[in-house]
């Protein structure tokens, strides 16, 4: 690997990462984690933004007159999970956790920034966007974006990284297409008439049209959407009588959609719709339909994500870059400002959790995990990324 030298002793950005870590925060509500951030920012002498969309804090580094312009986004925020964790920076606040690497993201742009503020090697603005919210579907990215972010902070493209198993650790993934998928919750309520389970015919059941409903849900997706394209479709609720000798009033169908494209999701939508309301209405039944559109695809530029991967195999070697990467159907918020700028988000590989301390919860190492813990290893590396990614991007005038 050929990371930055001043990275060699990353002890510093250990102590600040286990520190946030031991504090987690949830959305819009990374009040110290954002105070962390924007103290030390300021301490390197970077222009600092407080604020955005509540809790989010941009810090600008310009160098020289003129140059190119880039912005480096990672996540803030915490998940509503207890961690099962033993060692000495497990989280102190019940309930919640940082359980996606929120804290090993923030801490990667964070040393980043302090060594770009220090060396200054490059002509141009770099934005260091630390963002809020971006579980739970509160799409942080968006409420950025809608507050100004790329008004304020103009860029030429956006890029981000998030850790993920993929194998070796400080290995990167990404493509130059749809990486990520769209999340998209529904739920169906179908209306009747209750009555006693002895007399059927005095009610109208609204039970039977959900059951159908939910069956004809299962093969959706291979009637809908061609054999070359990705999509998912899973039905994980089902409610109706909370007794079992009543017919209920009404009964629910609920579930997700991922997908990698818009076009996909429109489809599959319509049909879903289209389905609930005559499956209801052939019951003699009324179809109530919630269906929300959480956060788009991530879908990479082709540009660059060329110029991102060419980075990386800088830094780490070309074995440990995976350019190819078929994408997960994991959902990602960074998606609302890669419909904004042109740009790229990867993987970052954090291991299968032998890096763990002593302590640890039983189960696996991944993300959103009760046992999970951001591999302190990877620091460096993730640091070396940005570094590199803007001193070449600053260095490439041609465009």
């Amino acid at each position: 690997m050929k990371l930055v030298d001043a990275f060699a002793d990353y002890s510093r950005f250990v102590k600040i990462r286990r520190d946030i870590h031991a504090h987690p925060e949830l959305g819009f509500d990374e009040h110290r984690t954002s105070e962390i951030v924007a103290n030390l920012l300021k301490e390197w002498g970077i222009e600092v933004h407080r604020g955005i969309a509540g809790t989010g804090v941009v810090g600008v580094l310009k160098v020289g007159e003129g140059g190119r312009t880039l912005s480096l986004r990672a996540d803030l925020d915490a998940l509503p999970l207890q961690e099962i964790n033993e060692f000495e920076h497990k989280s102190t606040h019940d309930g919640k956790m940082h359980a996606c690497g929120h804290d090993g993201h923030t801490t990667m742009l964070l040393a980043a920034a302090w060594h770009l503020s220090q060396t200054r090697n490059f002509t141009g603005t770099v934005n260091f966007v630390f963002q809020p919210a971006e579980e739970m579907g509160k799409a942080g990215a968006k409420k950025m974006i809608e507050d100004g972010l790329f008004e304020r902070f103009p860029c030429e493209a956006v890029f981000g990284l998030h850790n993920f198993s993929i194998g070796n650790v400080g290995g990167f993934a990404l493509n130059n297409g749809p990486f990520m998928a769209s999340s998209n919750t529904f739920k169906v309520t179908i209306k009747g008439q209750g009555t006693h389970a002895s007399l059927p015919h005095t009610g109208t059941d609204p039970v039977a049209p959900a059951l159908e409903f939910a069956q004809a849900l299962q093969g959706l997706v291979a009637k809908v959407i061609p054999s070359t394209e990705r999509a998912l479709l899973a039905v994980t609720q089902l409610e109706g009588s909370v007794a079992p000798n009543v017919i209920p009033d009404v009964a629910a169908v609920g579930g997700t959609i991922r997908t990698f494209s818009v076009s996909a999701l429109d489809r599959l939508e319509e049909r879903l719709r289209t389905l609930a309301v005559q499956i209801a209405r052939a019951h003699e039944c009324e179809a109530e339909i919630f269906f929300r559109r959480a956060s788009p695809p991530v879908v990479n530029h082709p540009k660059e994500a060329q110029f991102a991967a060419q980075v990386m195999r800088e830094i780490v070697g070309p074995e440990m870059v995976n350019d190819q990467f078929p994408g997960v159907m994991a959902a990602e918020d960074f998606a609302h400002m890669l419909m904004a700028k042109p740009g790229c988000y990867a993987f970052i590989g954090n291991g299968d959790g032998h890096h763990r301390l002593e302590g640890h919860g039983e189960g696996a190492c991944v993300v959103h995990n009760t046992s999970y813990d951001f591999n302190d290893a990877i620091i460096p590396v993730g640091a070396s990324y940005f570094v590199r990614l803007t001193e070449r991007w600053m260095a490439d005038t041609a465009k």
